[in-house]
């Protein structure tokens, strides 16, 4: 039987400003990837969802970002290999701690928006990434974009890794998502959006914004938590999935086959 994990971006809250249904978004996906304080969330933000994830049996992971909160960490940054390490490392060191204190083991890293997308791109950048996920210990899975340099930046680390695909993005035909100022950007489409994803699981391709077949092997599928749809867009597709024979687990137990 198939398996695929299903991880959504959470902890996107700030001081009283609310972002998503994260307690919601929780019932349908497996893993969690809890924003770290530099692109969105904050100490106490961080305490909460990592104890709602307790709660709901859903693993955590770090998503650190740029240091961007006014841009949410969507805004391209300048940084160097040795910043993008730096901040990465800080923001893991972060939320780790909060799991210690909560009794939840950190399980994996997962960048956030810009610095995502600019390391799929650019392999210094990945590398860097990657070495800061192995170095702050702990057997650390990283979770970066399917057919991207973060899966050659982790062999060359030498840490754990998965690859991820989008329920509700749209892909270039180079596998790159397309930019969220474009048409063909986001999939709204519940049913669309479900049957993507069996055939991504099931076949290892998905269709292109122009209609192309790429193939791609996923590990875990994303669901964007502050997308106003994603409760919706969570059980409908965890629903598809288990209703055409696919197994939602957790990241590690995925790749443990």
């Amino acid at each position: 039987m198939s398996r695929i994990d299903l991880n959504s971006d959470l902890g996107e809250s700030f001081g009283p400003w609310k972002m998503g249904m994260d307690a919601e978004v929780m019932e349908s996906v497996c893993s969690a990837n809890v924003a770290c304080g530099f692109h969105a969330g904050d100490a106490e933000v961080m305490i909460k969802t990592v104890k709602a994830a307790k709660a709901a049996g859903v693993a955590v992971g770090a998503h650190p970002g740029h240091p961007d909160l006014q841009g949410f960490g969507r805004r391209t940054m300048a940084v160097t290999p040795d910043e993008a390490y730096a901040y990465t490392l800080y923001q893991i060191g972060a939320l780790k701690a909060v799991c210690a204190a909560q009794g939840v083991p950190l399980e994996h890293v997962k960048a956030h928006g810009a610095l995502y997308n600019q390391a799929a791109k650019d392999f210094a950048l990945a590398k860097a990434i990657a070495q800061a996920t192995k170095d702050a210990g702990g057997d650390l899975i990283l979770l970066g974009l399917a057919n991207s340099l973060f899966e050659q930046a982790a062999a060359d680390v030498g840490v754990l890794y998965a690859a991820e695909a989008f329920a509700d993005r749209g892909y270039m035909d180079d596998g790159s998502l397309v930019p969220r100022s474009k048409p063909g950007a986001f999939v709204h489409d519940l049913k669309e959006a479900g049957e993507r994803m069996v055939r991504l699981v099931k076949e290892g391709v998905i269709r292109s914004a122009d209609g192309k077949d790429i193939h791609l092997a996923a590990h875990s599928i994303c669901l964007h938590g502050d997308n106003p749809a994603a409760v919706e867009m969570a059980r409908h597709i965890r629903k598809t999935l288990e209703a055409n024979g696919v197994e939602v687990r957790k990241i590690r137990e995925v790749l443990k086959g």
